[in-house]
C-alpha cells in the first residue's frame, strides 16, 4: 500500500504507546484517523492532539477489543460515519508476569480475551468489509518476540502472541494476491505503558491488584537482553512496512539469534527422533 491521502485507519490501543506514535505518524501522511481505547480520558487527549497537530478528521472510540459487540461497533462506526477503513491496526493489548502455576484463571482469561480474542474480534468485524470495499489495504498486528520464542514468567502473554502471529501467517497466505496487506510487529521491549495493564483490569477478571506485572518476568529471559525502543521508532517501522507489505517487523536486531535458535531445536528434533 502505497497512497496514503485521505485513507482510513482504525487503530485499538490509539490513545497511547505505539498505537498513538503510528497514528500519528499516519496523519502526518494525510491518514484520517479513528482511534480506539479502553481509557476514555486519555483518548480524547490523543484525538485532540492528532486534530491540532495534523489538520486530518480524527474520530475516537471508547472500545473494549474483548468485547465482541465493542469492536462490532467500532467497525459500524468506521464504514457508516468516515466511509470505511484501509488500514486496521490490531494493536491494543495486556500483559502479566509470572510462573505458569501461579496464574490464577482469570489471568489467563484476560490475557486470551483481550490479546488474543480482541484481535480475532478485530479480524471477525473488518476484514470482510474492507474486502468488499474493493481497494488497497493493510491489516497489522501487534504480537512481540514473545510470539516468536517463548519466555519465562509470561505463559499467558506468550499462547496468546503466538496465536497472533499464526492468524498473521495464515491471513498473509490467504491474502497473497489480493490488494490487502498483512503484518506482523513482533519487538522485544519498546517504552510503552504495557508493565502498567492492571489500570485497565476490569471488574470481569477478578483478582487484579493481588497478580503480578510484566517487570517481574525472569532476568533469564532473552528479550531482556533487547534495547527498550522509542515508540517513535517502531512505528516508523510500521509504516515501512505497510508500504513494502512486509509481513514481520522485527525491530530489535538482536532477537535474530534467538529465533534461529528456537527453529534450530526444532529442526534438530528430526536428527534424533525415529523415521517412522
Amino acid at each position: 500500500m502505497q497512497d496514503f491521502d485521505h485513507k482510513v485507519a482504525v487503530i485499538t490501543g490509539g490513545a497511547s504507546g505505539i498505537g498513538f506514535a503510528t497514528a500519528n505518524q499516519l496523519g502526518a501522511r494525510g491518514v484520517n484517523l479513528l482511534l480506539a481505547d479502553i481509557e476514555p480520558d486519555a483518548l480524547q487527549e490523543a484525538a485532540a492532539a492528532l486534530r491540532t497537530r495534523h489538520g486530518v478528521r480524527v474520530e475516537e472510540q471508547v472500545c473494549n477489543v474483548a468485547l465482541k459487540a465493542d469492536v462490532d461497533a467500532l467497525a459500524e462506526f468506521a464504514f457508516a460515519e468516515m466511509g470505511g477503513a484501509h488500514i486496521l491496526f490490531n494493536n491494543a493489548g495486556v500483559a502479566v508476569g509470572g510462573p505458569v502455576a501461579d496464574m490464577s484463571y482469570d489471568d489467563w482469561r484476560w490475557i486470551i480475551d483481550v490479546d488474543l480474542w480482541g484481535v480475532i474480534n478485530g479480524v471477525h468485524a473488518f476484514l470482510p468489509r474492507i474486502q468488499a470495499q474493493g481497494q488497497p489495504g493493510h491489516i497489522l498486528f501487534t504480537a512481540s518476540f514473545a510470539g516468536l520464542v517463548p519466555n519465562v514468567g509470561l505463559g499467558p502473554y506468550c499462547v496468546a502472541k503466538y496465536g497472533v502471529v499464526a492468524l498473521a501467517e495464515v491471513l498473509a497466505k490467504e491474502l497473497r494476491g489480493s490488494e490487502i496487506g498483512v503484518s506482523v510487529l513482533c519487538p522485544m521491549r519498546v517504552g510503552t505503558n504495557i508493565g502498567d495493564s492492571q489500570r485497565n483490569r476490569d471488574a470481569t477478571y477478578r483478582g487484579g491488584e493481588d497478580s503480578s506485572v510484566v517487570d517481574d518476568q525472569d532476568e533469564s529471559n532473552e528479550d531482556m537482553a533487547g534495547r527498550v525502543l522509542d515508540v517513535d521508532d517502531v512505528a516508523a517501522m510500521v509504516i515501512e512496512a505497510i508500504e513494502a507489505n512486509e509481513l514481520y517487523i522485527l525491530p530489535h536486531p538482536e532477537s535474530r539469534e534467538s529465533i534461529k535458535r528456537r527453529f534450530a531445536r526444532i529442526d534438530g528434533t528430526f536428527e534424533r527422533q525415529r523415521v517412522l
